[in-house]
């Protein structure tokens, strides 16, 4: 049957993105387990200490970062920026960005300039993605950020905290402000020898809200806030003191991907059986993601294929005096270096064309060892670094598309000068999307499942410490 509730929990729940149907289920039996946790990347299960302010928790396997304790205020400080953030972005919706002047014509632009002058081109498609990531989404995150951390002050987090909570986690990477700031910067070079440019109050205020969005997420500790939703005994939910009792087997555990929760079943979980709802968060509970091989190979093919238009056909045409012809990327990278702006050319070349790539074969490579198995587990580390370089680098291929936004909503002086929008960004933006989706529903912990490991009775490769943790370390004070 159809749940109310269906969309927060299945819409971004562990690969059920395209489900909106959740058959009715006895709710299994679990305990929840006090003192694990799961590394979400190789999915090793093992002994947590107590971190202290300014420690960080890695991986003993794969070296992946798995908790982090800041030494700021766990509120204030998060709080601190995040109304700072709020008010920029209140001022910059109705602040002009720059100032176009051609013989005594000027022509202004804002935020919203870019993605109404792509619908006006008849790209309405890409002039509501930049919209969407410009314009929405770093007001939606704010807001989600202001509601969380007003619930994580209280004593006992509120229930309806846990939706935002776990929705500002998957939106977040789609507020791009800071990617956009890189397009502007890119666009202004292009401008700065056409006309006379004069840059606007706006300008300032999206590199201050860069930085102040920046200091905000590096401040915030979504493991603290879910540490004040406290797990309550139902009649279903026990506890399972994994510090004094036998470790569990690893088939027989799981961890909520949304809060990091630990628990154990009476048998054996299958990997991509639904076991009901987390009690803390309320996101659905799998031990691996449902359909990721499936679901990422799909949108890796279809990257594929949309990568060859994008590069081959033009992504704007520039006009001057009624002359000019379509440009592709690399005609757009070979301009820049002409002009002697080497390092925003070899930027632009990095992120439109060498990201991508990278993008693409990364996850040809994972996809091809799961398929196979039996990676030795020195590559399977180097794998599962590949793997988070290529979720965070996937949104920073959105420069060219920002960059052509902004020429096209600044450009527009008929004859004299223009710029305009061509398909080629079309299957650029395509290419940037499906490999950020294709991702994100990838499970990077089923290529370690593939070679034989996280198996029960596989001892684990760990480097543990005295007492029998994973390895914490200081973190460097600049990074507390």
């Amino acid at each position: 049957m159809l749940r109310k509730d269906r969309f927060h929990k299945g819409l971004w729940s562990q690969g059920g993105a395209f489900s909106l149907v959740r058959q009715d289920i006895d709710q299994p039996f679990l305990k929840v387990v006090d003192g694990l946790q799961e590394c979400t990347v190789c999915g090793l299960f093992q002994y947590v200490p107590a971190l202290k302010p300014g420690h960080v928790l890695c991986c003993s396997r794969c070296g992946e970062n798995m908790a982090r304790r800041r030494r700021t205020s766990e509120i204030a400080a998060p709080l601190t920026f995040c109304v700072a953030s709020l008010a920029l972005y209140l001022v910059l919706l109705v602040s002009p960005l720059m100032t176009l002047n051609v013989y005594g014509r000027e022509n202004t632009v804002s935020l919203f300039s870019g993605p109404l002058e792509l619908v006006a081109q008849g790209f309405g498609e890409i002039g509501m993605l930049v919209g969407l990531t410009t314009v929405i989404m770093p007001g939606v995150v704010l807001v989600l950020m202001a509601l969380v951390l007003y619930g994580g002050s209280r004593n006992e987090l509120p229930r309806w905290v846990r939706p935002i909570l776990a929705w500002y986690e998957r939106l977040r990477p789609w507020s791009m402000i800071e990617v956009y700031v890189i397009g502007v910067l890119v666009a202004y070079t292009k401008l700065v020898d056409l006309a006379l440019l004069t840059l606007r109050p706006g300008i300032f205020l999206l590199g201050a809200l860069m930085v102040l969005m920046a200091a905000m997420d590096s401040a915030f500790d979504a493991d603290m806030i879910w540490s004040h939703r406290s797990v309550k005994k139902q009649r279903w939910l026990g506890l399972y003191n994994a510090e004094e009792r036998p470790r569990p087997p690893e088939k027989h555990m799981l961890s909520c991907q949304a809060c990091g929760l630990v628990f154990v079943a009476r048998g054996a979980v299958e990997d991509e059986r639904d076991m009901g709802d987390c009690p803390r968060c309320g996101q659905i509970l799998r031990r691996r993601k449902r359909n990721s091989f499936q679901a990422a190979l799909c949108f890796l093919l279809a990257a594929f294929i949309f990568y060859i238009p994008a590069n081959t056909l033009p992504v704007m045409a520039f006009t001057k005096m009624g002359k000019g012809e379509p440009d592709t990327i690399i005609a757009g990278v070979a301009q820049l270096w002409q002009s002697d702006l080497y390092f925003l050319a070899l930027l632009v070349l990095f992120a439109s064309i060498t990201v991508p790539v990278l993008k693409i074969v990364s996850l040809a490579i994972m996809i091809w060892c799961q398929y196979h198995g039996n990676v030795h587990e020195r590559h399977l580390r180097r794998i599962s670094r590949l793997y988070k370089i290529v979720v965070f680098i996937g949104r920073w291929s959105m420069i060219d598309v920002f960059m052509i936004s902004i020429l096209a909503a600044v450009v527009r002086f008929g004859f004299m000068a223009g710029v305009e929008a061509e398909p080629g960004v079309v299957f650029f933006a395509l290419v940037v999307i499906l490999t950020i989706f294709a991702a994100d529903l990838y499970d990077p912990r089923k290529i370690w499942d593939a070679s034989g490991y996280n198996q029960d009775g596989r001892p684990a490769p760990l480097a543990k410490d005295d007492d029998g943790a994973s390895e914490a370390r200081d973190m460097e004070p600049n990074k507390a």
